[in-house]
């Protein structure tokens, strides 16, 4: 593994709990430089070829994922997570490749047994922050990973095992941030863009993707019964999981 550590971390002062994902719009050499004159960092990055780069230390908390909210915390999820970013120039709009995700796999495998992160406490950068992060993006292969014990997926036919039908309620049981109505339309569309990519709006102009990840204000996004039914789907995966005494790390 090649090692480019950048000095912007800090000490932990929680445990590790968390594996955050991330997308970099910028090749690797021009990420790493960025992150420098922008004082942040994240613990890996996977470029275009598989190629794993480490960036900072796992015993040091790396300024990746900044405020954000999941399962009903809010405080830093740096102090409590190792990120991980991944070229794709689209900012996750196009494929990842083959050999980024045959990397990625037994990395987070690693991680999540090291430091016996829940599946379901693998998320997306989006997922923590709605409102302003839109990566890793529509094209990232969440139900590939999950098949390999890597975060969650559903199985459709489990919509009709939960009978609540608030969208807020339901997205804040799987962790989203439901503090507003606002909010509650953002991580509607969060998590859209990593259960239901289809009904996600592609931006082929990155930049003005970074400053509008989500259709602000759209009160549809609260409805729909495709969506609903999605939802209540994911619900009973997550609180199937959290109900069981099995499962809940890899290698458990």
């Amino acid at each position: 593994m090649k090692e480019c550590l950048l000095p912007d971390c800090c000490e932990r002062n929680a445990e590790i709990d968390m594996l955050v994902l991330h997308c970099s719009a910028y090749p690797a050499a021009k990420a790493i430089s960025t992150y420098r004159e922008a004082k942040v960092s994240a613990h890996y990055l996977i470029d275009e070829t598989g190629e794993i780069i480490k960036l900072v230390d796992e015993t040091m908390a790396a300024y990746h994922a900044g405020p954000g909210f999941w399962r009903g915390r809010s405080d830093s999820c740096n102090m409590r997570s190792v990120g991980v970013e991944l070229v794709n120039l689209s900012l996750g709009q196009t494929p990842y490749s083959e050999a980024q995700i045959a990397a990625l796999i037994p990395l987070c495998k690693t991680l999540m047994q090291k430091y016996r992160i829940a599946p379901e406490n693998v998320v997306g950068h989006s997922d923590l922050r709605p409102t302003g992060k839109a990566d890793p993006g529509v094209c990232f292969p969440w139900q590939r990973l999950a098949q390999e014990g890597i975060g969650l997926w559903y199985n459709q036919e489990d919509a009709e095992k939960v009978k609540e039908n608030n969208v807020s309620v339901l997205l804040a049981k799987i962790g989203y941030n439901t503090a507003d109505e606002e909010t509650t339309i953002a991580s509607a569309y969060a998590f859209r863009r990593r259960f239901l990519p289809e009904e996600v709006q592609t931006d082929e102009d990155v930049m003005h993707l970074v400053d509008n990840v989500y259709p602000v204000g759209d009160k549809s996004l609260l409805s729909g019964d495709k969506f609903i039914n999605c939802l209540k789907a994911v619900v009973y995966r997550y609180e199937t999981l959290e109900n069981s005494s099995k499962g809940l790390y890899i290698g458990r």
